[in-house]
């Protein structure tokens, strides 16, 4: 048999590969038709309509309500910077015993996991089931205040990439936050957007705490009204309350961010123009013609939601206290208190001046009531408890 050429070869497979290339370029499309149009493909996400995205965010610092687990209370905040969550903590976690050793291993995961997810959707850390459960809890309430702020932003035309949230006047009392020594409660007082005021409403008392707080607690009410917002540096000798301090004072701002949205949203709404307000008249169904009260309502009381609210239970010498109102047209209708100081001489104490509060609140409509006589830590607390429910309430 003739060998075949080497020369042969080289020109029979060349033309081969002419060949298949001819081939190949008459069975392209005729267009310049982007290969992902051709298959069909969704455009780019960036040229989607953002109907169907994840809602958007606010900037700022919230906190989650904290979530109850069989071993102790978990609490998350977020930092979201441009959009997106820069940074996740837990702000209360199960202390104690393995708690400790469980929490410091799983609490660290959980905030990684929820930078890296941008969501809630995280996995459990393995071996803290109830703390990763509380963890998501909570996780989520933060986002939907996020998400409510965000969408108030939104609606009203801000633009809320660098500016920090805007609070709501009136008064917002933070959730209590128990230290080693004592509970820690902080109240704001907001006026034209900015904090006037702060105090602690509870802080820990007996023994060397008496004279911790006397210096501390003063120092951060000053700090709170200058920094107008909860970076705050602790105060030297008073770490317990100082931590406590930080985290009240940041539950009541985001109380008060969340006024402001909510208010931000019913301006962006429609809800009467700035010359309507500085005209003082009002339209007969508006209920502002002849009220008294025409000029701006800038230090005027916010009106309360109807319905049952139940503030915090405030701890006194004697026993806790803790007030109920019902809310009914705007107006509280009873007030009660669901728990009070009890046994020996505390009976009689209580039944003679709960009930005297309990009036005195729905004469005054607010917390400008009057400490009965002979009944002092009754009292106080009976105020403590009912302005967190004013505050609850939305007064």
């Amino acid at each position: 048999m003739r060998k075949s050429h080497p020369v042969r070869r080289a020109v029979l497979a060349t033309a081969a590969t002419v060949s298949g290339i001819v081939l190949l370029l008459t069975l392209k499309p005729g267009s310049d038709q982007d290969p992902a149009d051709a298959a069909g493909a969704v455009p780019p996400a960036a040229a989607q309509s953002p109907q169907g995205g994840a809602q958007a965010i606010a900037n700022g610092t919230v906190t989650g309500d904290a979530a109850d687990t069989q071993y102790g209370a978990v609490q998350v905040r977020l930092t979201v910077s441009g959009g997106k969550i820069t940074k996740a903590e837990a702000v209360q976690s199960p202390k104690g015993g393995q708690s400790d050793q469980i929490n410091a291993n799983a609490v660290p995961k959980l905030n990684q996991a929820t930078v890296a997810a941008q969501s809630g959707e995280i996995d459990a850390v393995s071996g803290a089931t109830y703390t990763s459960a509380g963890y998501k809890k909570s996780l989520q309430s933060a986002l939907d205040k996020a998400k409510a702020a965000g969408a108030a932003q939104s609606g009203s035309g801000q633009d809320g990439a660098g500016s920090a949230q805007a609070l709501g006047d009136g008064t917002a009392t933070g959730d209590a936050a128990d230290t080693q020594y004592g509970a820690v409660q902080v109240r704001l007082t907001v006026s034209g957007g900015k904090i006037t005021k702060a105090e602690a409403v509870q802080s820990p008392k007996g023994g060397q705490s008496d004279q911790i707080n006397a210096n501390a607690v003063p120092k951060l009410n000053q700090a709170a009204v200058a920094a107008q917002s909860g970076e705050i540096d602790a105060v030297s000798g008073a770490t317990y309350t100082s931590a406590g301090y930080k985290k009240s004072l940041q539950s009541a701002l985001d109380k008060a961010k969340a006024t402001g949205a909510a208010g931000a949203a019913e301006s962006g709404n429609g809800g009467g123009s700035a010359a309507d307000a500085s005209a003082g008249g009002g339209s007969a169904g508006d209920g502002s013609a002849g009220s008294g009260r025409g000029g701006g309502g800038g230090n005027a009381p916010a009106a309360l939601e109807d319905g049952t609210v139940t503030g915090d239970a405030v701890r006194t010498e004697y026993g806790a206290v803790q007030v109920r109102i019902t809310v009914e047209g705007g107006k509280i209708t009873r007030a009660e208190a669901v728990q009070a100081p009890k046994g020996g001489q505390s009976d009689r104490v209580t039944n003679q001046s709960v009930p005297r509060l309990n009036q005195a609140v729905v004469k005054t409509g607010g917390a400008d009531v009057d400490a009965v006589s002979g009944a002092t830590y009754t009292s106080a607390g009976y105020k403590k408890s009912l302005q967190s429910a004013l505050d609850k309430a939305g007064g």
